[in-house]
């Protein structure tokens, strides 16, 4: 196998972080992003259908996003640069429910972040720029869009520290927090 699978961290059921066996000498680096006979050898079973990229500047805060009645499992990763990424348990009936785990992706480290359906999920950019990459087991819909706010003070995610502003989109800004969303959209 291809990779070694840290399970259930920060102790919340499902969250797995990937580590990936990386093949390296003076030519630089080879390894695969994604091995399904590995996963399955790993006991996990996803059918990923959408693959999605973005890049960001410093300071860039994406989040908290999840999905309603369609919800998305995602293993996502750093192809250039730092972020913290986060995800936060949303299922309804979870003892974890509203306790966060961050890690911090980078392009060094190729650590990926496996995220089960119905876990909000957001990361802050920590590098000049950053290219975030993931995979989705159901793919998008504009129409059903949850999310919360990134400082809700009930969950109170420990963002690293940089220097400069977080840049927010509009939507983002304005996101509720969790205590007002009604338990249905969970």
């Amino acid at each position: 196998m291809q990779i070694k699978i840290d399970y259930d961290v920060g102790n919340i059921k499902g969250l797995c972080v990937i580590n990936p066996k990386v093949h390296g000498d003076q030519r630089g680096y080879f390894y695969e992003t994604y091995n399904q006979n590995d996963m399955l050898e790993a006991g996990i079973n996803i059918n990923f259908v959408q693959d999605n990229q973005s890049k960001s500047v410093k300071g860039v805060l994406r989040g908290l996003h999840f999905q309603i009645n369609y919800p998305q499992t995602k293993l996502v990763r750093v192809i250039s640069g730092r972020v913290y990424d986060v995800a936060v348990d949303v299922r309804k009936n979870s003892p974890t429910f509203g306790k966060y785990y961050g890690i911090e992706l980078t392009a060094e480290n190729k650590k990926q972040f496996l995220i089960p359906k119905n876990f909000a999920h957001g990361f802050l950019v920590l590098s000049d720029e950053a290219e975030f990459c993931y995979k989705c087991d159901d793919f998008y819909h504009p129409n059903d869009e949850g999310g919360i706010i990134f400082n809700d003070p009930d969950i109170n995610i420990a963002w690293p520290e940089i220097d400069c502003e977080f840049i927010l989109s509009d939507k983002d800004k304005i996101l509720p927090f969790m205590k007002d969303i009604k338990k249905e959209a969970f």
